[in-house]
């Protein structure tokens, strides 16, 4: 498996604290069964600004201490980005840094409210020839009350990444449900630990993958988004989105009503 989102970078932002916590973490994802980890650190503009020149001697001790611990995981390098308008020019000017040193960039948006301007700034970053990912969907409040919002972010061609926890609730029941949504209907393209400061996700791998499989009943699509396509990421080989419908189909009836009763 490869993890295209993790904080375990040590001392840049919320995530690990040390990079004696940070080798731990990595022991686990070893464990766990992960070739691949792409380091990827918030970058949000005059708050946590964790450019590419900043962050790159920090991933080479890393590499150092892990090859001094026999821990076989290799090591990329990225950023998850508070997307705002500045954040083509930004990724085209090489000051933060996409997945892998590849075409897909890696983005976040505000968590409560709709973003109102997404579509502008994504076409922005098409144009410049790069692939936009946006992190964590099932998590954000707008999606959360009403999934079939995703189907206009799938149709600007953005690809999901969803997070591992979401599916064991780890962000809650909305969250939980929303992603079971996503996976059910086959529309999550790569999966993610977001790890920070412990090797949840990793512990739990196990279970996490069985759930997955129970929603998707499709062994071969969950492999798809745990390996093969973060692999495309890795290797920097273009994706391309297939037509999704205009509705998505709810299995089971979800309501933020039903959360609270």
């Amino acid at each position: 498996m490869i993890d295209i989102h993790s904080h375990i970078l040590n001392g840049v932002d919320d995530g690990s604290e040390s990079l004696s916590c940070s080798i731990e973490i990595l022991s686990k994802a070893e464990e766990a069964g992960f070739t691949d980890i792409i380091l990827t650190p918030h970058f949000i503009e005059n708050y946590y600004e964790n450019t590419k020149s900043s962050t790159r001697p920090k991933i080479t001790k890393m590499k150092k201490e892990l090859y001094n611990e026999n821990i076989i995981v290799q090591l990329h390098g990225g950023n998850e980005i508070y997307l705002s308008e500045n954040t083509p020019d930004l990724i085209k000017n090489g000051k933060i840094s996409t997945l892998a040193n590849s075409k897909y960039v890696l983005f976040e948006v505000p968590f409560s409210n709709k973003m109102l301007n997404l579509a502008p700034i994504v076409a922005e970053i098409k144009s410049n020839g790069y692939i936009p990912v946006i992190a964590h969907p099932e998590r954000y409040a707008y999606i959360q009350e009403n999934p079939n919002e995703i189907t206009e972010i799938l149709n600007m061609g953005v690809f999901l990444q969803c997070n591992y926890g979401s599916v064991v609730g780890q962000y809650g029941r909305a969250a939980k449900r929303t992603v079971e949504i996503l996976l059910e209907n086959h529309l999550v393209h790569f999966m993610g630990s977001d790890t920070h400061k412990h090797g949840f996700v990793y512990e739990n791998i196990s279970s996490i993958i069985s759930r997955m499989e129970e929603l998707t009943k499709d062994k071969f699509y969950v492999n798809e988004i745990t390996t093969n396509n973060p692999k495309n990421i890795i290797n920097d080989i273009e994706m391309y989105i297939d037509d999704y419908p205009k509705k998505i189909e709810e299995k089971k009836k979800f309501s933020l009503f039903s959360l609270f009763v």
